[in-house]
């Protein structure tokens, strides 16, 4: 007697579109769960890409009156909090910026990270060549030295491992390179390029209220994230009596960064894993459907074994073995088919956090199997049982050698083939609704016609605005000698793009309740804002080029919650807590409600 493979084998060669149809069929179902379960395993399931990566926490502080998250540290603060803490190994921080480096023949733009001290030893990795920054060099007045990334060195250096000591110009300022940090860190932003000290006893950075640093700690072993939230309360309330002006208002979150990576894609990602969880359910069981059919073709053949002495386990063996040889083909084939997919995730979703390590590998290829197998149970056990029934040996006995059988179950598969079917279109359906729907939502303001870019630049900047606000303006200017251009206006923020930061502002100038906040928004908009974005102005005045003193307007929603049967036009507006950037102002117009946050907010 043949072996089981061989003969499964066999059966392929002598049924080639019986079994291409299967194979197909398994093959997108192993293939889209495989693509998925890639995405899931990478950005889910396995821990960040650095030792001991469950020990690093985001950290933040938060005004606890109005529950408005801060968010950035300023350095003053980080620092006591790394000195008095007894539960983090290290806490550090980082901001970026763009800069223009212009050490080659044209200025390039570059991201630059500025790191506060321990920077590296929180994320427990070290430069692939050269060092890290030195104690000296971490200080105000040090020597200036920077880290290059991998993606830097080999675009601008050839990948020169002699590349230690060189120069990059940065800010008309030259800085000598001390190492390059390895290819696989791409945090903190995956497309920084530089790294840099920020001296924490800079003069600058002695202002509690002047907060700028994304705080990351790492825990000790063995310290859970509640003592360690604890214990950072406990310095905050001390800090709090030392500091009552700028830390008495202020408590602690932490919380795990794998969470804060994966956050944004967690619920997309299981969603489709249940998606094509769902596709694979329907092929396995349109496959048991055609495996039960074609059962009914071979009751001859089975019988046959039946009266040659093979035993109902042989042939039950001998049926699955058939049915996964077709389930390895599909999912060789599915593994292509994931391969694609997964490309298709790199372009699609580029701006993904750790998209980039989505490849396939050893574990895409066990999952796979894995695949395989279960679907040769779901498929291939139920027809092998009932197709090898004892009353096939009396139906050759008989002499019947043509037996439709009409089975209940039959029935059924197609009902759940149909019942997962339409469950997985009404989903898809709604989802294309949603989308439909959001198309219609009026956003307040016209974006046909306008093209928008990012002016960049950099913080050292914002120390005299008035020379900021004049390079902005010249900008604005050339832009509107351009042909074709009617209007020309910056914002700090698009409308439309969630950017969830409110600010609490108070009404000096009226009555107010003072159990009830002002929450709001706020945007930095120039001069013909409202106008090229062809949002209304409903009452007052608009924003006016060259006025002297600093206005607000605010949208309807404000206005109708704030100063209900009264107008808000000449109150001041006075920022709750110190801010270096929003002044105290005076309300001169009102204008029309936009979606700021996204349209389906």
């Amino acid at each position: 007697m043949t072996s089981p493979l061989t003969s499964a084998l066999c059966f392929i060669r002598r049924s080639p579109s019986f079994s291409l149809a299967l194979i197909l069929t398994m093959a997108l179902g192993i293939g889209a769960n495989s693509a998925v379960f890639s995405a899931i395993n990478t950005l889910l399931l396995r821990p960040l890409p650095f030792p001991a990566a469950d020990q690093l926490v985001t950290l933040r502080h938060y005004n606890y009156k109005n529950e408005t998250p801060l968010g950035l540290l300023a350095p003053t603060r980080l620092e006591d909090w790394n000195r008095l803490n007894s539960t983090f190994q290290s806490i550090s921080g980082y901001y970026t910026q763009d800069s223009s480096e212009s050490s080659g023949p044209l200025p390039e733009k570059l991201t630059q990270a500025f790191v506060a001290p321990r920077f590296l030893q929180v994320w427990g990795v070290a430069p692939a060549l050269g060092r890290d920054f030195s104690s000296a060099e971490q200080h105000w007045g040090g020597p200036d030295a920077i880290l290059i990334s991998d993606r830097l060195w080999h675009r601008r250096f050839n990948a020169d491992p002699n590349v230690i000591g060189k120069t990059l110009r940065l800010e008309g300022h030259s800085f000598p390179i001390i190492g390059v940090m390895p290819a696989s860190f791409l945090f903190p932003v995956t497309d920084v390029d530089i790294w840099m000290p920020s001296a924490p006893d800079a003069p600058f950075a002695q202002n509690r209220e002047s907060t700028w640093f994304h705080t990351i700690g790492r825990l000790k072993p063995n310290v859970p994230l509640s003592a360690a939230l604890a214990d950072l309360a406990n310095i905050q309330a001390q800090l709090g009596k030392q500091y009552p002006q700028s830390d008495a208002d202020l408590r602690v979150a932490a919380t795990p960064l794998k969470e804060v990576v994966t956050a944004s894609v967690r619920g997309s990602l299981w969603l489709l894993f249940g998606s094509v969880t769902l596709l694979l359910l329907i092929a396995c069981s349109n496959i048991a459907a055609l495996l039960l059919a074609r059962m009914v073709s071979r009751q001859h053949e089975i019988a046959i074994r039946f009266a040659l002495g093979a035993s109902r386990r042989t042939i039950i063996a001998q049926l699955l073995t058939e049915v996964f040889a077709l389930a390895l083909c599909g999912a060789a084939l599915g593994l292509v088919l994931a391969n694609f997919a997964m490309r298709g995730f790199h372009l699609l979703s580029a701006a993904l956090p750790g998209i980039e390590r989505v490849t396939l590998d050893w574990r895409i290829v066990l999952y796979s199997l894995v695949c395989a197998f279960a679907a040769t149970l779901l498929c291939g056990l139920v027809p092998a049982l009932r197709g090898t029934r004892s009353g096939f040996s009396q139906q050759l006995a008989q002499g019947n050698r043509s037996v439709s059988v009409r089975s209940p179950l039959q029935w059924a598969l197609v009902a759940v083939q149909v019942a997962l079917a339409v469950n997985l279109l009404i989903g898809a359906g709604l989802l294309l609704r949603s989308f439909q729907q959001l198309g219609r939502v009026s956003p307040g303001f016209d974006s046909s016609h306008v093209l928008t870019f990012r002016i960049s630049g950099n913080w050292g900047e914002t120390a005299d605005m008035k020379a900021l606000t004049q390079r902005i303006d010249r900008t604005l200017e050339a832009l509107r000698t351009v042909p074709g251009v009617e209007a020309v206006a910056t914002a700090a923020a698009l409308p439309g793009l969630p950017d969830h930061y409110d600010t609490e502002f108070k009404i000096p100038d009226a009555a107010q309740d003072p159990t009830r906040k002002i929450l709001a928004d706020d945007r930095f908009v120039s001069p013909g804002y409202f106008d090229t974005m062809r949002i209304a102005h409903l009452q007052g005045e608009s924003c006016k080029p060259g006025a002297t003193v600093l206005t607000v307007l605010v949208n309807r929603s404000f206005a109708n919650t704030y100063f209900a049967g009264a107008s808000p036009i000449s109150h001041h507006l006075a920022v709750a807590s110190a801010n270096n950037f929003v002044r105290d102002a005076e309300v001169r117009g009102i204008v029309a409600d936009a979606r700021e946050q996204g349209l389906n907010t």
